[in-house]
């Protein structure tokens, strides 16, 4: 071994497996200096702020919707802005002229986010309204009065809207059934809806305590003020106020317009002085029972079977005594149950399917069969006793005296008015809803006695011009319509129809009862439908408050 070779130095000697990695420097390249790392503030994320931005501050949040805190704007005003459908929103304009009724109706066919914006009004800046909770129990406290008093489930929803409206609760949507109200606000798209509901327990005829109501909405909703009219404290005296108020009539005039309804009933059948009298006896001994039966808690049903006996009692022994007094005793009966049948609810319950309240009419139609039928009970209990003590009853004798056309008109006009008086109307309302009456069986007897047209067709008839009238006097005196259409179809309600059916059966003869009963209830249906039908007709003559009218329901059946 040569100098050269023992003298060379050790790096050049050779290098291990392990000095040759992969992740080892290569010979003759310099390594650079490592980076320092960023800071996190400048980091590059795509879900970070770009240079130069600044975030904006937070506004703050208010904490409105809840039901214990007063809504945002008070007079529904400066609402916050709904979610406008693609295709747009009609114009829908409301015209001030037009009754708060249909004002209502027209919004309550509306979507939420379709309906117009209430003109502003001006307001307080440190007015913040009435809280959400009192506004709805204010709203519910009416509901309640109307939906007891008779009214229809359509005009209770426009009230119960037009006073939450008015209060500045204008994303609200009522509900109205036959014993519960409700009525949902939500404050925006965002908030948690406010729900409340009241159920209707106790129902009374009080047209006069129905007017005042009907007043006090027309007040509170009223658009020509240029603020709120009536603050919720004033609102709340007064309705305690309708509540505290006394019936207009004393009981004995109740008693005693029971007898003339009974007895006028049954001068219109072919009756006579004697028959009146007797009619008008049995009326008021009917009610006297039916008074006491409820004082001791009895419910309507059994009020109205034993209210039946009496005439159908004093009937049966003026028929006894044939030999002594002749008079025609089966004109007593009809008479009698001329002021028992329930022509009230029978107009609200079709009126209520006509207008798409299907759950609120069956109900009241239900509770109408079960009237019916307490009459039908009472009645038929006196007539088996008639039948068995051998009395000479002949349903063709009713209808077989002479024809005299103007004490049949004055009966139907002294009809009308103890009806009238019966429902507690107002004094001021007496007046035309007798001359509503006498007009009505007018056009019957013109077109029934005097035409020889179908008795069904003339009963529709009638009660068709009873409801236009009826609609336009309410309409003139921003009212209700009840008090001027319930007591003129009094004459038209099928009370001989009824007797005929009810004397048959106890005859034995069941096909001829049923065939009555069923020409009885085709008679109250076109009573019924005839004046929902007229109260549509006076639309034509009525300026309607929105572009297209108010919409109606749409097929549900068929193509």
């Amino acid at each position: 071994m040569t100098d050269r070779e023992t003298d060379a130095p050790e790096d050049r000697k050779p290098q291990s497996d392990e000095a040759r990695s992969a992740f080892t420097q290569p010979i003759g390249i310099v390594a650079q200096a490592p980076v320092a790392e960023e800071d996190s503030s400048s980091t590059t994320s795509e879900f970070a702020l770009p240079d130069g931005y600044s975030v904006p501050p937070a506004e703050p949040v208010e904490h409105e919707g809840s039901a214990f805190t007063p809504p945002r704007t008070y007079s529904a005003r400066q609402s916050p802005p709904a979610f406008t459908p693609p295709h747009g929103i009609p114009v829908v304009r409301l015209t001030k002229e037009a009754p708060w009724q249909d004002r209502m109706r027209t919004m309550l066919r509306l979507p939420v986010a379709e309906r117009p914006a209430p003109p502003e009004k001006a307001q307080k800046e440190d007015d913040a309204g009435p809280a959400v909770p009192r506004v709805l129990d204010l709203t519910l406290r009416i509901g309640e009065l109307l939906l007891a008093g008779g009214e229809g489930a359509e005009d209770v929803e426009a009230a119960m809207f037009a006073v939450c409206r008015s209060y500045g609760l204008d994303r609200c949507e009522p509900t109205v059934t036959f014993t519960l109200l409700s009525i949902t606000f939500q404050p925006s798209l965002v908030d948690d809806p406010v729900t409340a509901s009241r159920t209707v327990r106790r129902r009374g005829t009080d047209y006069n305590r129905l007017a005042a109501v009907y007043r006090l909405v027309d007040d509170i909703s009223d658009e020509h003020e240029e603020a709120a009219s009536i603050s919720l404290e004033d609102a709340y005296r007064r309705l305690a106020e309708i509540r505290r108020n006394r019936h207009p009539y004393p009981g004995w005039a109740l008693t005693a317009a029971s007898g003339l309804l009974a007895g006028s009933a049954s001068i219109l059948v072919g009756g006579d002085l004697i028959v009146f009298v007797a009619a008008a006896i049995g009326a008021m001994l009917g009610d006297r029972l039916a008074w006491l039966c409820a004082g001791r808690g009895f419910p309507e049903f059994y009020q109205f079977t034993v209210a039946a006996m009496p005439p159908a009692a004093i009937g049966i022994l003026l028929t006894l005594a044939h030999n002594y007094v002749d008079v025609r005793a089966s004109a007593v009966i009809t008479g009698g149950l001329f002021a028992l049948l329930p022509g009230r609810a029978l107009v609200a319950g079709v009126q209520d399917g006509l207008t798409g309240f299907y759950i609120t009419a069956a109900a009241r139609l239900l509770e109408v069969m079960y009237f019916f039928v307490g009459i039908v009970i009472g009645v038929l209990i006196m007539l088996y006793v008639g039948v068995q003590l051998h009395a000479q009853l002949n349903p063709e004798g009713v209808l077989s005296g002479p024809q005299r056309p103007y004490w049949q008109i004055a009966a139907s006009m002294a009809l009308s008015l103890a009806f009238a008086v019966l429902l507690q109307q107002e004094r001021s309302t007496v007046i035309a809803v007798t001359l509503n009456g006498g007009v009505a069986w007018v056009v019957y007897g013109a077109m029934h006695n005097a035409g020889d047209i179908s008795p069904v067709a003339s009963t529709a008839a009638a009660a068709g011009l009873v409801g236009l009238f009826g609609q336009l006097f309410s309409r003139y005196q921003f009212a209700s319509a009840l008090p001027y259409v319930t007591a003129a179809i009094g004459p038209l309600l099928p009370g001989s129809s009824t007797y005929f059916g009810l004397l048959a059966i106890a005859q034995s003869d069941v096909d001829k009862g049923l065939v009555s009963l069923s020409k009885a209830a085709a008679l109250a249906m076109a009573i019924a439908i005839g004046v929902n039908l007229g109260g549509e007709i006076s639309r034509l003559f009525i300026r309607s408050p929105g572009a297209g009218g108010r919409r109606a329901a749409k097929r549900t059946r068929g193509f």
